[in-house]
């Protein structure tokens, strides 16, 4: 098949999140796989002239090709996202760019897919050819929808494409326009998809998505263990696997000294990789803190930036705390691989989760996770039992303080248990998240909506 891809994050080339790692995952697997696949994303921070142009990526399969929309008036500034009404223009001009690219060029794909409300005006748009191919539109955060002001587009078909059909008032949602316009619509796991239809989860679209439920596909995230696997990963200091774990201690070690840290053996290093936002449970966390070093069981080190009244109050924590809390203000791919493979613990409280990416990379680094049951947490995470040996982590129920106790607590009693201990990183590091096996759900996604389309054409 032939497949239109349309993102604002593609990795290696832009990255602020798991959209990034999951697009370009899902598109590598994809052309592996056979299909031709091309995606369409920004070129960021670049002045050239307006232009789509190529971009050669190293060890790319046949059948992979990327182009970077080149619209320096839009998005030469750097940031991927600028927080205002500007990105309301450069990513209704992206969708648009994309599919007047594929026609001009001939790329009349079988299957437009788009991911989050950046990339919704692509599904929102009618295709300039005929047939219109079937449309996905994989919802990765329905937190972030795209809304703006009527008069943050100019008067016109995209505008008017791309207004909200959920709320009297006129306003623009390009996620909502998306939602009611696309094909099929996927999210980046079952629970996920199942939550969403709630008001609980759903942030104002469960109308919407209750009256499109047939058309609505959970998917868990894939992996690129040849991108996230301590055995060769060229960002940690000292290789290990399942079968040859020893290194994981090796790395432990260098992350201490690079962050100059003292810890002993006994005590656990908790990371967090996040963004310092609501969603990842950072009001919880900062009740629990004191609470939890205390018992000095255990050190925390986050990694992460985000809103600024969650990095003073990590700054001061940190600061009253020192060894036993560790902020690092950064987005630093490097750092984040060598806090996977040094840490003994991954800490997600997320007040939601679509899916997460960190605790299936956590995993495979024998890092172990403690999660709250939630979206693709629950679907990722199995709740480990001593007396069967069985389970990959840790998984706590309620979204409070006591929860995120719970499951520290639990997971530092097995941490106290080196035989134990060793099982549970070997059942951890053994998971299989890889796009081998997630892949082929997207594939049945696409088959189906090929396949109905092609029998519509012979009626």
């Amino acid at each position: 098949m032939r497949i239109l891809m349309v993102t604002a994050e593609f990795a290696p080339l832009a990255k602020v999140g798991g959209l990034a790692d999951m697009a370009a995952g899902l598109a590598a697997w994809l052309a592996a796989a056979g299909h031709e696949v091309r995606v369409i994303m920004p070129a960021y921070g670049v002045t050239e002239p307006p232009q789509l142009r190529p971009v050669t990526l190293a060890e790319a399969p046949a059948g992979l090709e990327v182009f970077e929309l080149i619209a320096p008036e839009h998005f030469g500034t750097p940031p991927v996202y600028l927080g205002d009404d500007r990105d309301a223009v450069r990513f209704a001009l992206l969708g648009e760019a994309a599919l007047a690219h594929a026609h001009a060029d001939g790329f009349h794909p079988d299957i437009i897919h788009a991911h989050d409300w950046h990339a919704a005006a692509a599904v929102a748009l009618p295709a300039p050819w005929h047939p219109t191919p079937p449309t996905v539109l994989t919802l990765h955060n329905i937190g972030y929808q795209g809304i703006f002001g009527l008069d943050a587009l100019p008067d016109g078909p995209l505008r008017e494409a791309l207004r909200d059909p959920t709320v009297v008032e006129p306003r623009l949602n390009f996620l909502a326009a998306g939602i009611a316009r696309a094909t099929t619509l996927t999210t980046v796991s079952p629970t996920h998809a199942s939550e969403i239809l709630t008001s609980e989860y759903g942030a104002g679209l469960d109308g919407l998505l209750r009256e499109r439920a047939d058309r609505l596909h959970g998917i868990l995230n894939g992996v690129d263990y040849d991108l996230w696997s301590p055995a060769h990963d060229p960002l940690i200091e000292h290789p290990y696997s399942a079968e040859n774990p020893g290194g994981k201690a090796d790395n432990r070690a260098a992350l201490l000294e690079a962050l100059g840290l003292v810890v002993d053996d006994d005590v656990a290093i908790v990371g967090m990789i996040t963004r310092l936002t609501a969603q990842k449970g950072l009001d919880l966390l900062i009740d629990a803190l004191p609470g939890l070093v205390a018992a000095q069981e255990c050190s925390l080190v986050i990694l992460g930036m985000g809103e600024a009244r969650y990095v003073d109050a990590l700054r001061a924590l940190a600061d009253a705390h020192p060894g036993a809390i560790t902020l690092l203000e950064a987005h630093d791919e490097t750092l984040a691989h060598r806090l996977l493979a040094g840490s003994d613990l991954l800490l997600m409280p997320s007040r939601y989760e679509p899916c997460g990416l960190t605790q299936l990379y956590a995993m495979r680094y024998g890092t172990i996770p403690v999660v709250r049951a939630t979206g693709g947490l629950a679907d990722s995470v199995q709740h480990f039992d001593p007396l069967t040996g069985e389970g990959t982590g840790v998984v706590f129920r309620d979204y409070d303080v006591g929860g995120i106790h719970w499951g520290l607590t639990q997971a530092l009693a097995w941490h106290a248990e080196p035989a134990l201990w060793r099982q549970l990183m070997t059942n951890a590091m053994r998971s299989d998240f890889s796009w081998e096996k997630q892949g082929p759900a997207y594939l049945a996604v696409y088959s189906a909506l090929s396949g109905a389309v092609s029998g519509a054409k012979q009626d």
